[in-house]
């Protein structure tokens, strides 16, 4: 008995002893630790790593940009029982202890003890936030007491909700998704307020191993984990028996989820990343900087829409180039359901191709007379119509295709991997990615905002962004600028110049020139209305020579075109030069503007990290106020001050390159290329007040339509990445005006029609079509044509029995 005392008492001496010395430990760890540990105060004004959003003018999303999807929440925007769902998964005591949960760390110490291994355990919320925020993530002793000294720390400093809240903004939960709040839009698509309780499970369920079981990567271990979760939430009394059995045996519905883009604009945000990085360095991308652009939803819908619809309308022109690859169907798709047992080796062979331009890959599963069946994955089969094949006669070259199909079978066969187009009316037809490709930008002429931006047929095929980077020569599209130059040297709308053959030895050339026009026609005096109305090459050569080259080249740079982009030599009349797309729309936006010079500018608004504003646009604005005020400051010097208009606003005056009665004169000229000329397939607008240009290079390489109506300036291209020929007749108004027809169809839709006051100085008079002269009295096939008042015609034509003037000899 005195023995079984005595060993008593000496183990309660011992245990004691322990005690003191790991007390002693501990505080000799704690003197040592604390002093190196980081200030909490950092906590109080944390910044999260946040992407780069780039906005559009509402405020719609067009992408993200950044290593981590973020989307910080304060706690009372995360739903409660998603809350839970963390606090039964990963501490359920966190509103008890003090940030260590000595319970749960005796659990780990036992198992070393059993085990002889250091294995992570006991960790509180708080203690994970001490890692996440401040600690490394190695298993090792000085860090875990590091961990447990900062928890206790953050404890005194930081009330739970607080904790709470930095917790489930910061963790980590795969797939690139940190915090909650980003986690339900990668694995659901949907904010955490729709999430459903198998869903906040899931989430729940992550923090142990994100990486490995998260739902996309191991799903049945992800399904293992939630099932945990709802285990733990019923045995805590935080839901009840029925809502536990539906849960789990709901089915796991997470995939990846792309940041929703609300608007598809990805060559307008790649600009946008690109401008704020080269300004504010990487810091854009886990900052939490805001981009807002001026980007309009509807309108950049459109031009994406009428891009593409231009490009896959060319190819189908040209005919069906074949299947992109060939799958060897399995056995036994008839007897499955789509989307189950053999059909899953078609979900693979899909898997490797993405949607590109809208157009979903697909794998012909059975070829009728005349219809198609296709797989496009998932468990969805769609029929192809006669319709949706009858177009496909073979490619051979650029000019010219085979026979057309009488039978499904002799375009397609099963087992074809192809393309589909979903058409406006819900049907299927047969596709393929087009070769060509084409870009359209949209400008405000009043101050340059770039209001719709396409740079390519898609985006994830080819990042070169042909609105701004590709430098095309613009054909005649250019003309307007060299009949401009005329006009301010003194030739009228009226004058004639010699539409006849001619021969050019020009030393800037290298060869004897002989220039044509597209017709391969001869029309004789012609009057530069009608020249620039009918596109009428040699026309523009003879005025370019009458002007001077060096002239043209130096009233073009007023529009802002580079010089050294532009040819010294005869070949600028006919558009030799380089321009972008976007160039040209700035260029047109003068003409649009009443004479004003314009900078195209995206960026309306950049925000930093903590939503102040860092940079707002304050562009050049067409402003004739502002010019009016200008000159009666000059006048009278008691004024001098109302020449400072645009002082203090959110925009500068925007200098005058051409005069207003020039650019109303070349609005009028290009108002009648809709009405009558290369551009009449325009008409279908049914509008008066819209004008442009089309625009056709050597052997047909690039296809423009550069044009305005109320409010927009509106440019189109079309040509391949390579120089080639596009084919016989695929001109400026065949290839490139379609689109151009259907975006402005919305960009004028519910606009009034536009009608501006003939500026001062401007007269219209009736003159004599085949002279240009002034008509004569009662001559019955006179027309309108207006004139700088300076520049009226004197003479009168000579009256014949044919009601007009006998022609006299061409100016040129």
């Amino acid at each position: 008995m005195r023995a079984a005392l005595r060993a008593l008492r000496w183990l309660l001496a011992a245990g004691t002893a322990a005690l003191a010395a790991g007390v002693l430990a501990f505080a000799a760890a704690y003197v040592y630790i604390a002093p190196r540990l980081p200030d909490i105060e950092a906590l109080r004004e944390v910044r999260l790593q946040v992407p780069l959003r780039v906005l559009a003018r509402d405020g719609s999303l067009i992408a993200e940009f950044g290593e981590k999807r973020r989307v910080p929440l304060e706690l009372d925007r995360i739903p409660p029982r998603l809350v839970q769902a963390f606090l039964a998964a990963e501490d359920d005591r966190f509103y008890e202890h003090p940030g260590v949960d000595w319970q749960g760390l005796l659990r780990a110490a036992v198992a070393l003890v059993r085990t002889g291994e250091k294995r992570q355990g006991g960790s509180t919320i708080t203690m994970q936030v001490a890692r996440n925020f401040f600690l490394s993530r190695e298993k090792t002793f000085a860090r875990k007491l590091a961990e447990i000294f900062l928890a206790l720390k953050i404890e005194r400093e930081l009330d739970k909700d607080r904790i709470l809240e930095l917790y489930l903004n910061k963790i980590y939960l795969g797939q690139r998704a940190y915090g909650v709040g980003a986690a339900a839009r990668v694995y659901y698509g949907k904010d955490v307020e729709r999430l459903t309780l198998p869903e906040m499970a899931m989430i729940a369920g992550l923090p142990k191993a994100p990486s490995r079981d998260n739902p996309v990567a191991s799903p049945e271990r992800a399904r293992a984990r939630r099932n945990y979760v709802l285990g733990r939430m019923l045995a805590l009394g935080m839901i009840s028996r029925a809502e536990y059995e539906d849960a789990v045996a709901a089915p796991v519905t997470a995939r990846l989820h792309a940041a929703r883009s609300e608007v598809e604009a990805p060559y307008a945000a790649e600009m946008v990343r690109a401008q704020l990085v080269e300004r504010y360095g990487e810091a854009v991308y886990t900052d939490g900087y805001v981009a807002v652009t001026t980007i309009e939803p509807p309108l950049q819908r459109a031009a994406l829409t009428a891009v593409r619809a231009n490009l896959l309308a060319y190819s189908r022109r040209h005919g069906w180039r074949g299947p992109e690859g060939r799958v060897e169907l399995p056995p036994g798709l008839a007897e499955a359901a789509p989307g189950e047992g053999p059909w899953k080796a078609l979900d693979r062979a899909l898997a490797e191709r993405r949607p590109l331009g809208g157009l979903a890959p697909a794998v012909v599963v059975e070829v009728g007379e005349r219809t198609a069946r296709a797989y496009l994955g998932a468990g969805k089969v769609v029929e192809v119509p006669w319709e949706g094949l009858a177009w496909a006669r073979p490619y051979i070259d650029t000019d010219r295709r085979g026979p057309a199909p009488k039978r499904a079978a002799d375009v397609l066969a099963p087992g074809d991997l192809v393309r589909l187009e979903r058409r406006a009316d819900g049907s299927w037809w047969l596709a393929q990615l087009p070769r060509v490709e084409g870009a359209l930008v949209a400008l405000a002429p009043a101050d340059g905002a770039v209001r719709a931006l396409v740079g390519g047929f898609d985006f994830e095929r080819s990042k070169f962004n042909r609105a701004v980077q590709a430098q095309r020569q613009p054909g005649s599209s250019f003309k307007p600028f060299i009949y401009a130059a005329a006009l301010e040297k003194g030739f009228t709308a009226a004058s004639l110049i010699n539409d006849a053959p001619v021969v050019f030895d020009d030393p800037a050339l290298e060869a004897t020139w002989r220039p044509e026009n597209y017709s391969g026609r001869f029309h004789g005096p012609t009057r530069l209305r009608e020249a620039l109305v009918h596109s009428r090459n040699l026309v523009s050569i003879r005025l370019l020579r009458a002007i001077g080259v060096g002239y043209a080249v130096r009233y073009a740079a007023r529009f802002g075109f580079e010089p050294a982009h532009l040819p010294r030599d005869l070949s600028l009349a006919l558009g030799s030069g380089s321009v972008t797309p976007l160039a040209m729309a700035r260029a047109y936006a003068v003409f649009a503007n009443s004479g004003y010079r314009v900078e195209p500018y995206l960026l309306l608004e950049v925000r930093g990290p903590d939503g102040e504003v860092l940079e707002r646009a304050r562009p050049l604005r067409a402003c004739p106020e502002c010019e009016a005020a200008q000159e009666a400051a000059a006048a009278d010097p008691a004024r001098a001050g109302d020449g400072e208009a645009g002082t203090g606003r959110a925009w500068r005056p925007a200098p005058r390159v051409i005069p207003e009665r020039i650019a109303w004169l070349m609005r009028s000229m290009m108002r009648d290329v809709v009405r009558r000329g290369t551009g009449r397939a325009a008409r279908v607008l049914g509008r008066p007040d819209i004008g442009g240009k089309t625009g056709t290079t050597n052997d047909q390489r690039d296809a423009w339509f550069c044009g305005f109506g109320p409010g927009v300036v509106a440019v189109t291209w079309t040509g391949f990445d390579r120089l080639a020929p596009l084919g016989e007749r695929e001109t400026g108004a065949r290839a490139a005006l379609p689109a151009w027809i259907r975006f402005m169809r919305v960009a004028l839709a519910g606009v009034p029609v536009e009608q501006r006051p003939l500026p001062e100085g401007l007269v219209t008079v009736r003159i004599d079509p085949a002279t240009g002269l002034l008509a004569a009295p009662g001559q019955a096939d006179a027309v309108f044509e207006t004139f700088r008042a300076e520049h009226v015609p004197q003479a009168t034509a000579a009256a014949t029995p044919a009601g007009g003037g006998a022609a006299p000899e061409p100016i040129f």
